[in-house]
């Protein structure tokens, strides 16, 4: 997510740990350098710039894996896709370091057909599926000997696979061929490969993936960008990643080159309006890299995927998958492309070791998004993201409660669902407390120890006490009172709430849309709107109280024709609205959209704000009954409980 630059500082060969001679060392300094070394890694001390990241896996309470007996570090896919029985069909060879000599790997996998492994592609070995967990799917034991290089698992997906969103033409934009897509991230890639599905596991792989000759392969690798009348594509990763980020969509699509090193894919129809939207992404790259240093990826592509995508965008490496309902056509809504692009560095550089440090990931990318949009466009629109970024902070942490638990960074999500780790409290509250530090220290030093943390831990996964230890080692230094009074880090890493005193924003723009909103809820006067972006319209509509009256939601619609509005935000923001004030002329124009699109982010709170009205949730339940069937499993799971829909 971007002309192609001679060096590459972050690249796996760069991190290897120089070697010792062992005839340089006497016994007894090996001993010495035994304990040393043991009190180290028990503390969680940080490496130096020479080291190599560590070859320690912190438990996931959400995998199967035993990387410390034997860790997955290549897999190479034979897939077919078949889009009559909605399934991948084919061979998965993994690759693996059998550290201790174990007969038993453990690998993840949930509703995979299993229908044989081999060792070393020759013989025939035996397994089992242990009992599926509702969130967790099925452990997969297979017997190895201590000598086994790798195995061949021959497998077929469900059609119900979560990971996997099949499409029908009419659900694309084009409506002439199907699509398919996938989102792994948290723990869905086991539902379309069997493999260690831990975000504390890096392996390297490769891929052939045989698909209808009509339709484009991509991949989060290294990709073709031509069609392939044979439909046949093959994928190379050569960068360690964790099986998040494994990708895979398959679709009428055509690519769009930038520069060199980065580009747009989009379906035919969407391509002119996708084109012109991130004409900005070589510069953002460039920005990037001026801050945090080289894109370690080669290339940098965008995925435009169909509406049903459930994010605004997923990382995955060397190819960001983001929704269509950010081509605003005025390039408004774009700092979701400097977030995906922040992750090359925040989550697929350095990574979150479990899903309950998933703060690591996010937190530092929303930081890293902000400063790409302030170095490309001024710190007043960078201001002006913070504060609308706050106020949503402050709204979520109001909904959950001060004291909640899950308004700590670090949360324990033992037993639980991934997902539910994914709230503004990772982003945004991480965000704050990296802003807290930077104001605490002064951004100079701290650009100065973010690059170095990058670098220290470029291809590797970190815990939240990994971080703190390299924050007091490499930053804090010792000085009790900048950690205690200034930083406080225990208090924003696990303590709820928001902690005081809390880093100062403010956005002078912001201010005078706010006076704007106050004047027309007094005098119904209408806003002078000469040079508002999506940033000041989003302002004004949440300003609005409760009770503004269908008069001025109706002037408001005349004025500046809201519910016929093409951008998303600003749309979704208005409906959000209608509902709550019970504007009808809005109703079609919800039912259109929450049958549309299928962003979590969007159709969430809409669903909730018809559920609080009056006879709404009945509304709000056949709308998602009809909706539901083109909404990804990811949707589908947040708002099942919300609504308490049954499927028949």
């Amino acid at each position: 997510m971007l002309n192609t630059r001679s060096s590459r500082f972050f690249t796996a060969q760069n991190y290897s740990l120089p070697l010792s001679t062992a005839s340089a060392i006497t016994f007894a300094f090996m001993q010495r350098f035994l304990i040393l070394f043991l009190l180290v890694i028990t503390l969680g001390a940080c490496r130096n710039n020479t080291e190599k990241p560590t070859d320690m896996h912190a438990e996931d309470p959400h995998s199967f894996a035993r990387p410390q007996d034997a860790a997955v570090t290549h897999i190479d896919l034979d897939l077919k896709v078949d889009f009559a029985t909605h399934v991948l069909y084919g061979k998965a060879t993994l690759q693996f370091d059998n550290k201790s000599g174990t007969r038993k790997l453990h690998l993840d996998t949930r509703d995979l057909r299993i229908d044989s492994i081999l060792l070393d592609g020759v013989q025939k070995t035996t397994f089992e599926l242990m009992p599926s967990q509702p969130i967790l799917g099925s452990g997969l034991l297979v017997d190895v000997l201590p000598e086994t290089k790798s195995i061949d698992i021959h497998y077929a997906t469900s059609p119900q696979a979560a990971a996997l969103q099949w499409l029908e033409p009419e659900q694309t934009a084009g409506r002439k061929h199907p699509f398919l897509f996938t989102q792994s991230q948290a723990v869905l890639a086991r539902t379309w490969i069997p493999l260690q599905d831990s975000p504390g596991i890096r392996f390297t792989y490769s891929a052939r993936i045989s698909c209808p000759a009509a339709l484009m392969a991509v991949m989060s690798a290294e990709n073709d960008t031509s069609l392939h009348t044979d439909g046949v594509y093959r994928f190379n990763m050569p960068q360690p990643i964790p099986s998040y980020l494994m990708a895979l969509a398959v679709g009428d699509l055509q690519f769009h080159a930038y520069d060199s090193r980065c580009g747009v894919y989009a379906e035919p129809v969407t391509m002119p309006v996708a084109a012109n939207e991130f004409v900005d992404l070589p510069m953002m790259i460039s920005a990037a890299e001026e801050l945090y240093g080289p894109y370690a990826w080669g290339r940098y592509d965008l995925l435009v995927l169909p509406p049903s995508f459930p994010f605004g965008g997923m990382e995955n490496p060397r190819l960001t998958f983001v929704t269509p309902t950010i081509l605003a056509g005025d390039r408004s809504l774009v700092s979701l492309v400097a977030h995906e692009l922040a992750h090359s560095w925040s989550g697929n550089l350095v990574t979150n070791a479990t899903w309950n440090d998933f703060w690591l990931n996010e937190g530092f990318t929303v930081y890293f998004e902000s400063r790409i949009m302030e170095k490309l466009y001024g710190r007043d629109y960078a201001d002006m993201l913070t504060v609308l970024s706050l106020g949503e902070l402050q709204k979520t942490v109001a909904e959950m409660g001060n004291e909640h638990p899950d308004t700590r960074l670090y949360i324990d999500l033992t037993g639980r669902d991934p997902d539910e780790g994914v709230s503004d409290i990772a982003y945004e509250k991480g965000r704050f407390f990296l802003l807290n530090i930077e104001q605490a220290v002064g951004r100079e030093r701290w650009d100065v120890f973010l690059n170095q943390y990058f670098k220290n831990h470029a291809f590797g996964s970190i815990t939240t006490e990994m971080f703190l230890a390299d924050l007091e080692k490499n930053l804090i230094q010792g000085d009790s009172k900048l950690r205690n009074i200034a930083i406080r880090d225990s208090l924003w890493v696990y303590g709820p709430g928001l902690p005081t005193p809390f880093p100062k924003v403010h956005s002078a723009a912001l201010d005078r849309v706010a006076s704007a909103a106050s004047a027309f809820i007094g005098s119904g006067t209408l806003p002078d709107t000469a040079g508002w972006t999506t940033h000041h319209w989003m302002q004004f509509l949440r300003n609005l109280p409760a009770d503004l009256g269908k008069d001025r939601m109706a002037a408001l619609d005349r004025a500046f024709h809201f519910t016929d509005s093409g951008n998303s935000e600003i749309l979704c923001q208005w409906l959000e609205l209608s509902i709550r004030q019970g504007y009808a002329p809005a109703n079609a124009a919800l039912d259109a959209f929450l049958l549309r699109v299928g962003r979590r982010k969007f159709i969430k709170p809409l669903y909730q704000a018809l559920c609080d009205q009056p006879a709404g949730k009945e509304r709000a339940l056949a709308l998602y009954t009809k909706a539901r069937p083109a909404y990804h499993a990811v949707s589908v799971q947040t708002l099942d409980v919300m609504l308490g829909y049954v499927p028949k």
